[in-house]
């Protein structure tokens, strides 16, 4: 074999070695390149996986609630009166409800064809249910000396009261029934603490209340 031959053969095996270094670095890149994909694609499924999840419990679980709220007489006195001021907009007869250390209803009543101001007090509780029960405990009506179930038979007989407001004059209460009281999109509110001493009110809110599935099967 000449000199030239054996330096053929030598281009030859570097231009081999030259092409496979790049296979070998191209075949590295595309690996590195799929196993990215790969792992960047299970971890965006991953995660499309949990949000389904935590969204699946949100819509189904209503026992739990999504948000508790503490709050004080001051802000619960500005929302009761706005309240008030769209509900009695058009309307003679004006009523307030205020928290103080205790919770005062006033308003006008017709005794006798006489208006007369009344100023009742009550106490309030949270019942089992998440409802706000008002407990009467005293009444002052000018110079009468009406006794307290007969004011609240008057105040039940008003049109005025909104249907979820109880007034239940045998047991000198009012029950508040936050569960027939729904905000929007059907969520609703459930008490939980009431310190008007401390100043300390807590209320939760809760998710729309979903029906089960049927499990029954129709019948063609």
């Amino acid at each position: 074999m000449n000199e030239e031959q054996v330096n053929e053969k030598e281009k030859k095996s570097v231009q081999i070695k030259k092409v496979n270094g790049w296979k070998i670095a191209f075949l590295i890149l595309s690996g590195f390149l799929l196993g990215s994909f790969l792992f960047v694609y299970s971890r965006v499924n991953q995660e499309r996986e949990e949000l389904t999840n935590i969204s699946m419990q949100t819509t189904s679980s209503t026992s739990e609630p999504v948000l508790n709220i503490r709050s004080n007489k001051e802000q619960i006195n500005r929302l009761v009166a706005f309240y008030l001021d769209e509900l009695q907009a058009n309307s003679e007869q004006k009523f307030t409800f205020v928290l103080k250390n205790e919770a005062l209803l006033s308003g006008q009543i017709d005794v006798l064809g006489l208006p007369l101001t009344f100023y009742l007090y009550f106490d309030p509780y949270v019942m089992d249910n998440g409802n706000i029960q008002l407990k009467a405990k005293s009444l002052s009506l000018g110079a009468l000396g009406l006794p307290l179930n007969q004011v609240l038979n008057m105040l039940s007989r008003n049109k005025q009261i909104p249907e979820w407001i109880e007034v239940v004059p045998k047991e000198e209460t009012i029950v508040l029934r936050l569960d027939q009281f729904e905000l929007a999109n059907g969520m609703y509110l459930r008490g939980e603490k009431i310190n008007l001493v401390d100043d300390v009110i807590q209320v939760s809110l809760y998710l729309p209340k979903t029906s089960e599935p049927s499990t029954e099967k129709e019948s063609k």
